[in-house]
């Protein structure tokens, strides 16, 4: 037996486990070495978060915000950064190593942390996408593919948030852990793959000079220059046509996808969260409740049918203003079925309404999967997750979230930090010629992710087990 097939009977055993404790009867005796531990942890872990408010010998004002500093937070700051620039250079939001950093680090509640979190994702992307348009003379986002995800994406998401009210915590921990092993296993065998091809890439090079190692029997790198002399040419694998080096930047695409994101965030807003508070104070499970959040559907379906009739006549007609250029969408996808990456794009925002992170942990692996290049993989997952996250902080800010301020200090350092990951891990790929460390950078942190969501998933479902909870499924209001 393989080690990616142990793997996946481990999680599956592990998800077994977890879903029968919850659903056996209620006796502390059948584990006492388990369930003494876990009563340990779950007791620290409740102690150290009752004492949110710093002491006065230890606190410092800071400016008028009136933000405290104390030793806990700036632990969460160092590893905040930590996490942001390994995240953002692996192409994933990391809101997924936020929350625990937030919620045992730095003190605060696990609503709270959730917040923060969504602010910190959005400084990370919006840093991460910044460096892309101004820094990158190679346009490593592709557009095309963002449109083709972002309407069912969104979709999917306020899908998986039902799902995830109405689905008991202990389905829902399975679940992610075992789905996350998976990716995890993916994910690893495709960076081997890589890796491989790049080696036999380097052995097969001659000269004495160094030469890029490329992908799939000699396929360019993204921003590489190929098919003619002239300033106007394709801009590799997943990225747009450049001109004189730097990428040509997609106004039409990106007001799309603006229009995308306003359409939907209105909607959210007048529906509210999932615990029914919206701005409007719509009624939930109403008439109109329904009848908005069903609308959703024929939005996406339009959307997609209209990005997909775009795309179809920008193939046919060909732009040779600066000679015959190919698109991205035209030499990565043109092998899959027209509705394929909207299918994929709602199957990866149902499973992240679902599991309740955001979509970078979940992107990112579906596009290695479909053979988007890794650097820009990485760069268009994170240009993706900016509209979902900046989506979740726009509502929490309209909804009266708490600590506004101290979110944005965090966003702050997420924002720095992301650049400098993104710088590092470049000059790495750059000087090594190996982008597959990127593949591997995002197999840590799903590996990682796993272990801390399977940890302390499984302690929630223990203390709600032992506290006597509702370990059945809900109504969605």
């Amino acid at each position: 037996m393989s080690w990616t097939a142990r793997a996946l009977v481990a999680a599956t055993l592990l998800s077994a486990a977890v879903a029968a404790a919850a659903s056996s009867p209620n006796s502390t005796s059948s584990h006492p070495a388990g369930g003494h531990f876990l009563a340990q942890l779950s007791q620290w872990r409740e102690h150290y978060l009752s004492d949110d408010a710093p002491s006065s010998s230890s606190q410092q004002a800071v400016g008028t915000a009136g933000i405290s500093v104390r030793r806990h937070t700036v632990l969460s700051w160092v590893l905040a950064s930590l996490a942001a620039s390994v995240s953002s250079a692996g192409g994933v939001g990391g809101g997924s190593l936020f929350l625990p950093i937030l919620n045992l680090v730095a003190g605060l509640s696990l609503k709270r942390a959730t917040a923060y979190s969504s602010f910190m994702v959005t400084g990370g992307a919006v840093s991460n996408v910044l460096y892309s348009l101004l820094c990158s003379t190679r346009g490593l986002i592709d557009y095309d593919v963002a449109l083709l995800f972002q309407p069912c994406l969104l979709l999917g998401v306020s899908l998986g948030v039902v799902c995830n009210v109405m689905f008991p915590e202990w389905l829902i921990t399975a679940l992610f852990s075992l789905f996350l092993a998976f990716c995890t296993a993916k994910t690893c065998r495709a960076g081997a793959k890589i890796w491989r091809a790049e080696t036999a890439a380097a052995a097969d090079s001659h000269g004495g000079h160094k030469v890029p190692l490329l992908l799939g029997g000699g396929l360019p790198l993204p921003g590489q220059v190929v098919g003619g002399e002239g300033e106007g040419s394709l801009g590799g694998i997943g990225g747009p046509v450049t001109v004189g080096g730097r990428a040509r930047f997609p106004w039409k695409d990106v007001a799309t996808l603006l229009v995308i994101w306003v359409c939907f965030f209105l909607l959210h807003v007048v529906i509210g969260d999932k615990h029914g508070k919206g701005v409007i104070g719509i009624k939930p499970c109403g008439i109109a409740y329904w009848l908005v959040t069903i609308s959703q559907v024929p939005f996406a379906v339009a959307f997609t049918a209209y990005i997909i009739h775009a795309k179809r006549n920008k193939e046919v007609v060909q732009d040779d203003e600066d000679g015959k250029a190919a698109n991205s969408f035209a030499t990565k996808t043109e092998t899959l079925p027209p509705l394929a990456l909207p299918l994929a794009a709602f199957v990866t925002g149902s499973l992240s309404g679902l599991f309740g992170i955001g979509g970078g942990l979940l992107l990112n692996p579906v596009l290695l999967q479909i053979g988007i290049h890794p650097q820009t993989a990485a760069a268009t997952s994170l240009f993706m997750v900016l509209f979902c996250a900046s989506m979740s902080m726009a509502q929490y800010v309209l909804l009266g979230m708490e600590g506004i301020g101290e979110a944005s200090v965090y966003a702050g350092i997420c924002f720095f930090a992301s650049v400098a990951g993104v710088i590092l891990i470049g000059r790495a790929v750059r000087k090594s010629g190996r982008v597959s460390m990127i593949v591997f950078l995002v197999t840590a942190i799903m590996a990682l992710s796993t272990v801390i969501v399977t940890c302390f998933g499984a302690l929630d479902v223990w203390t709600q087990y032992t506290g006597g909870a509702y370990m059945g499924f809900k109504l969605p209001c």
